[in-house]
């Protein structure tokens, strides 16, 4: 599809509270956060799907933000590393160059619908500080005023040890509560949370968590096999309650999901929100 000529906005999604999966398909403006495995190395195939899901929710008039972890490990094969490193210096020169791949990658899969990128990359300096915070803020809301896809990520190549987000599920987290997100879809390679691991006997998908539900007796695992990302499962549990405390709904599945997630099927874990002031 050609990009040229003029920008034709469908009416928006009603942006109701959202208060099941149902209801994800009527949001107004949704956060969607992909990790690192699921987009590099052999799965890189898997951002031509996942572009097509976000483009679906555009067409039918969403505004949609997309949380990309994958930096690091888009640089590692073109600085010929086989691992993630654990220097400072190589992991930001690798998130120089991979940064600029993925977002290239995403444009690409992005002009097929029509539809324009915008990167921004944040600090947790910037999410403290009220200054560059509301300058983001006022960035994106203009962004997705403009029909733009802000693609989203931690700008690993000024970050630090010291001064880092750790994972972008809780970049995730605060950037819906940033825009004010309706919901957010939270992508991994597990289709929902689980009991424990899902690979151990006994484990049980999570369906719904309710407000206040401190899922007692349930144990997370850590970050996944590719040793790619910072995220696991943990991470999800604490971005999710992050995320619904503040009024934003979420919901846990994989990236193989993501079509079924926005269309507002039943897949997943549903964080249920805390109703906002209205």
């Amino acid at each position: 599809m050609s990009t040229e000529g003029p920008l034709v906005t469908p009416a928006r999604p009603d942006g109701g509270p959202v208060v099941d999966r149902a209801g994800i398909a009527r949001a107004r403006r949704i956060v969607v956060k992909v990790g690192s495995s699921s987009i590099s190395g052999e799965n890189v195939g898997q951002i031509e799907p996942l572009v097509d899901a976000l483009a679906d929710a555009y067409a039918r008039g969403a505004e949609v933000v997309l949380v990309s972890s994958g930096a690091i490990a888009t640089g590692l094969p073109h600085l010929r590393l086989d691992s993630r490193p654990t220097d400072l210096a190589t992991q930001q020169a690798a998130a120089a160059v991979g940064q600029n791949v993925l977002i290239y990658r995403y444009q690409q899969s992005l002009r097929r619908h029509g539809i324009v990128a915008g990167q921004v990359l944040l600090t947790a300096g910037d999410m403290r500080d009220p200054t560059p915070r509301s300058n983001a803020q006022r960035a994106m809301d203009r962004l997705l005023e403009l029909r733009i896809l802000p693609i989203v990520n931690e700008n690993d190549t000024v970050a630090t040890h010291e001064i880092r987000f750790g994972d972008n599920d809780r970049l995730a987290a605060l950037v819906a509560e940033l825009i004010g997100a309706d919901a957010l879809v939270l992508l991994s390679d597990v289709d929902a949370l689980y009991t424990r691991p899902p690979h151990e006997p006994g484990a049980v998908a999570l369906v719904d968590v309710p407000v206040g539900d401190d899922l007692a007796g349930v144990t997370f695992g850590d970050a996944g096999a590719a040793g790619v990302g910072t995220g696991g499962a943990g991470t999800k549990v604490a971005a999710a309650r992050h995320a619904a405390a503040a009024g934003t709904p979420v919901l846990v599945t994989s990236t193989a999901n993501v079509a079924l997630a926005l269309s507002g099927a039943a897949v997943g874990t549903f964080f249920e929100a805390v109703p906002r002031a209205s």
